[in-house]
């Protein structure tokens, strides 16, 4: 009789995770007041000014501008740092293409670099390889909200006269060195998308230390403007990327129960940790490194690496999810490999995109897998589940050989 559940067996687990988003009697209160107070643009109510103030006091970050998306974030930092046409940006390949089309659209040029196996994010050895005279700046990804190494970052980038963006989409609440992500480089971009740590559904964050950064990434996000100037007053072609009352209602909730939330994924992920580094075929993901200490989890992952002989990781992941376990094997591709790339000019002197060869990000597409940031909320057992199924499946993994075979 089989004992795997995609072979017939009893799962481990047949109750939901901790669904997402999650909401309470905050978040509809706040949304009522601002429906009955009928400020619903941004600069009528006080909503989004309260939530950029505490979002950034909470991330160390000098100035916050709330906009549309986190696409939005990142295409605001690129206009503030003044990228244009000719300028070269250094980005990990392993990441969502708003990374990329960031660049793109402010009509620079994107250069992948390598990521490490150990956490993802952007290795600055495959960085130091593409640095031309037309290398502006690089953006930095806390894939997954495993923080980068920013003091290797920042002074790599200040050595070369390199700006750093921080894609900081997966890190909200997270810390390096006991300081909020998002606070170190030039600027950085957060997410409030439907998936995200803190989510109104759509929604970004510009955050800087630099005042004139700062003014400027105001004015590109809505039409121009200045503060100080008449209201029909616009400076620069821009666009309009702001964010309503409502989604700074909704964002204010959330971001009560941040720091308790981020606590209670990093405990869980810590117990997962212990239990998949002992497991042979399994490897963990994410810096040891004991400033990454206080990280936020986006995603936890970890690699099918070397994996079960026999037993492929498509194979594995159906397992898993029987076992009643939702996971995915994430990006299937690097971004240099994705179709729109084939739109792109490269950069001078390099082949096609889709000619590249990065190993580690090929790795990481071939080696991943996924459990989202929600699966981290729930209670012990939860958690042990997890544990569980997967030591179920990798005990009887003999069953996904044969079926196989």
């Amino acid at each position: 009789m089989s004992k795997l559940a995609v072979n017939g067996g009893s799962p481990v687990r047949t109750e939901p995770f901790p669904n997402w988003p999650q909401w309470t009697d905050a978040e509809r209160k706040n949304v009522l007041e601002v429906l009955e107070s009928g400020n619903w643009f941004r600069f009528y109510g006080d909503r989004v000014a309260e939530f950029e103030k505490r979002f950034g006091e909470y991330h160390d970050g000098k100035y916050a501008l709330a906009v549309s998306s986190g696409t939005a974030a990142l295409e605001v930092c690129m206009a503030a740092l003044g990228v244009g046409p000719g300028d070269e940006v250094i980005v990990p390949c392993y990441t969502f293409v708003a990374t990329a089309t960031a660049v793109i659209h402010a009509g620079a040029t994107p250069v992948y670099a390598d990521v490490s196996l150990d956490d993802f994010n952007i290795d600055l050895d495959s960085v130091a390889q593409l640095i031309t005279p037309r290398t502006k700046g690089m953006i930095v990804v806390h894939f997954g909200g495993c923080p980068c190494d920013m003091d290797k970052v920042i002074a790599f980038a200040k050595e070369r006269g390199l700006w750093v963006v921080e894609d900081a989409a997966h890190a909200h609440g997270g810390k390096w060195a006991g300081r909020g992500m998002g606070s170190f480089g030039d600027a950085a971009g957060f997410s409030f998308q439907n998936s995200k740590n803190i989510t109104a559904g759509e929604g970004g964050l510009f955050m800087t230390n630099d005042e004139a950064l700062m003014n400027r990434a105001f004015s590109f996000h809505s039409y121009g403007q200045r503060t100080g100037y008449p209201w029909y007053s616009h400076h620069i072609v821009s666009r309009n990327l702001r964010m309503t009352e409502w989604q700074g209602a909704i964002l204010l909730a959330q971001l009560d129960r941040l720091e308790e939330q981020t606590k209670l994924r990093l405990e869980n992920a810590r117990k997962l940790d212990a239990a998949i580094s002992a497991i042979a075929g399994l490897a963990t993901v994410g810096s040891s490194d004991p400033r990454a200490s206080e990280r936020a989890y986006h995603l936890y992952q970890f690699r099918y690496a070397p994996g079960i002989p026999g037993v492929s990781r498509q194979r594995f992941l159906e397992a898993l999810i029987a076992e009643g376990v939702p996971c995915s094997a994430g990006y299937p591709v690097p971004l240099y490999k994705q179709p729109f790339m084939e739109e792109v000019a490269p950069p001078e002197g390099q082949g096609a995109y889709n000619q590249l060869h990065l190993p580690n990000a090929e790795a990481a597409c071939r080696e991943a897998i996924w459990l989202s940031q929600s699966l981290l909320l729930g209670a012990e057992k939860d958690t042990q589940d997890i544990i569980d199924a997967i030591t179920k499946v990798v005990e009887n993994a003999s069953e996904l050989q044969s079926a196989a075979s």
